[in-house]
């Protein structure tokens, strides 16, 4: 299976001093190239673009536009290569003349999402809209007064028939006995019904980066799953995983257990559908 460029290309030079202090982005490669992750990878993963990773690395922060997103990059690379960012983010503020004091306006750091932009209300939809209800009301009175006038010579010429019907005595009904709901089918556990596909994904040996998508796409997780805990995605056809740490998971889908011998340190990419187990 292919997991991008090779770590293997990029780790840092040996004859560097071991007393010589690791910069921010020397710390943020070593600690990626020993997770076993490409800068494609932790791209994917974070959404932070490519050349924004390789600038960072180099130490140059000037790409992120300023101090503020700077440190949510940092923040956000260290999350993904299991580093903790807070002694990052000290380093930085002493290299780069401290932490500015906070602006109230300023919006939190989110890594390079998209923003819907607010558009005005549509009046050519609404005005077309207005016509077709305008027409079908029209259409509708012209058919309900043409059903009026059948009803009332059908009354006239079948009075006789209803004063015999009248006259009858009517018929009990009997009642038609309740149609049984049929039973939920659901698979060997009551979290994975048979119509959709469910991965849980656990890490009972350790903690792994995962990132998890429905089949449209949509980021579903993407974060650090600690040791003990777990995670249960669902969608109608289709979920996408990716394993930063594939040796320390365990995974059920559709309620059986994946017996894959996954090494520590391995990346792995997965898709999973509905039906028996099947890696994609």
């Amino acid at each position: 299976m292919s997991i991008g460029n090779s770590p293997e290309d990029e780790r840092p030079f040996r004859d560097e001093p071991q007393e010589a202090r690791v910069s921010v982005g020397r710390a943020l490669q070593q600690a990626r190239i020993a997770a076993g992750l490409t800068v494609d990878d932790v791209s994917t993963a974070t959404r932070v673009r490519i050349a924004i990773i390789h600038a960072i690395e180099a130490d140059d922060f000037a790409p992120c536009g300023g101090d503020v997103y700077a440190r949510g990059h940092i923040r956000t690379l260290a999350r993904a290569v299991h580093l903790d960012p807070a002694p990052l983010i000290t380093q930085y503020d002493g290299e780069h003349g401290g932490r500015p004091a906070p602006t109230p306006a300023a919006p939190l750091f989110e890594a390079e999402r998209i923003r819907p932009e607010r558009r005005g209300p549509n009046w050519t939809a609404a005005m077309v809209a207005a016509i077709v209800v305008v027409i079908g009301f029209v259409g509708f009175t012209a058919v309900k007064g043409g059903d009026s006038g059948n009803d009332a010579k059908s009354q006239v010429a079948g009075g006789g028939k209803s004063a015999a019907s009248k006259s009858a005595s009517p018929t009990p009904k009997k009642d038609k006995p309740a149609t049984p709901s049929p039973e939920p089918s659901d698979s060997a556990i009551a979290a994975a019904p048979q119509d959709k596909v469910t991965v849980q994904v656990s890490a009972p040996n350790g903690r792994s980066w995962i990132s998890a998508k429905d089949h449209n796409g949509r980021m579903l997780f993407d974060g650090l799953l600690n040791k003990g805990q777990s995670k249960t995605f669902q969608d109608s056809s289709k979920i996408n995983l990716i394993l930063g740490d594939a040796g320390a998971i365990e995974l059920y889908v559709n309620g059986k257990k994946i017996d894959d011998n996954f090494q520590q340190g391995q990346v792995q990419r997965l898709t999973y559908t509905k039906g028996d187990p099947v890696a994609g």
